[in-house]
């Protein structure tokens, strides 16, 4: 029997990678996460997985494991990007990847870990999951930065010819909605919080712009359904192609306001949007414009349509946000 392990499994897109793998057929996943956290206790308690494991736990538990692994999918970390303590991030998204890293290398095993689209700042660069910008990107929050600086260890440990996972992907996603997001508060998804507003106001309320090259509710986003980022994540576990970091994004900007008319259709309610000023914390690390650049995925094999913006709204808010149910 040979195990595959997913870190962040109580989280929200690790919860979602734990049904689709187990959809998939595999019966031997291992779930680790740090357990005690009651408000995530929903995304795990019908979830079918061989192991539980805490993240403390995590490393002493794969020594006495390793021979029996067939993939570590690291997807835990620290994803709240206004946090303002760099040593939140120094431990939880770099020291802990890190070792991660280092034990997967050591005991020969492939590795799936989550960077960010938040690498990319303001997109000075642009969005290509290009090996030779990664140096140059600026990120606009600590978050961000915390995941560049961990693509670019990654990128050394290849250019020093230091031993390696047999296979690595650094997976940068874009702006993910979806099922089992309950728990995430500020983070969560839009879709999220304009369902949660219009069930208690009738009114959803978006960020107005601040530059005059968008329009109120224009600012654009490649927003990425949580089901097709574990399809892409079970793709590459499955098939292992180059080593390298991928895009995961549908390759197509949507504006947030048109996000907005979406959620409130799936409702069927009449939209009733307002305008307001963009909270003066996250003003100057707001990003205007996101799409990924999906070509590396598409020649690694990745071949199928992404939910469009309308078909992946619809399938969140009216099979699981209306039933208030979890994936």
């Amino acid at each position: 029997m040979k195990y595959t392990v997913i870190t962040g499994a109580a989280g929200f897109i690790g919860s979602c990678l734990l049904q689709k793998l187990h959809e998939d057929g595999f019966s031997a996943l291992v779930a680790v996460d740090d357990f005690s956290k009651v408000e995530k206790a929903r995304n795990t308690e019908h979830k079918t997985y061989l192991h539980k494991v805490n993240r403390t736990e995590f490393f002493s538990w794969l020594e006495m494991n390793s021979s029996q692994v067939e993939c570590v999918i690291h997807l835990g970390a620290r994803t709240d990007t206004t946090e303002t303590r760099w040593e939140i991030f120094q431990e939880l998204n770099l020291n802990y990847t890190k070792e991660v890293w280092n034990a997967c290398a050591l005991y020969q095993i492939p590795l799936i870990y989550a960077s960010s689209a938040a690498t990319y700042g303001a997109g000075e660069h642009g969005y290509s999951d290009s090996h030779s910008i990664v140096e140059k990107l600026e990120p606009l929050n600590l978050y961000g930065i915390s995941k560049n600086e961990l693509d670019k260890w990654v990128l050394e440990q290849e250019d020093e010819d230091e031993r390696t996972p047999p296979f690595w992907a650094g997976l940068k996603f874009f702006n993910v909605y979806g099922p089992n997001e309950y728990h995430k508060g500020r983070m969560a998804s839009v879709v999220f919080h304009a369902f949660r507003q219009i069930s208690e106001s009738g009114r959803v309320k978006l960020f107005r712009s601040h530059r005059p090259d968008f329009k109120d509710g224009q600012q654009l986003r490649d927003f990425v359904y949580v089901k097709d980022l574990v399809k892409v994540i079970s793709f590459l576990m499955r098939y292992q192609p180059q080593s390298g970091l991928y895009n995961v994004g549908t390759g197509k900007a949507r504006s947030f306001y048109d996000l907005a008319v979406n959620t409130f259709k799936a409702m069927g309610r009449t939209p009733d949007i307002e305008f307001i000023d963009t909270p003066l914390d996250i003003r100057d690390k707001y990003q205007y414009f996101t799409e990924a650049d999906i070509s590396k995925l598409r020649r690694a094999g990745y071949d199928e349509a992404f939910y469009s913006l309308e078909e992946g709204v619809a399938d969140y808010v009216g099979n699981y946000l209306l039933p208030d149910v979890c994936w």
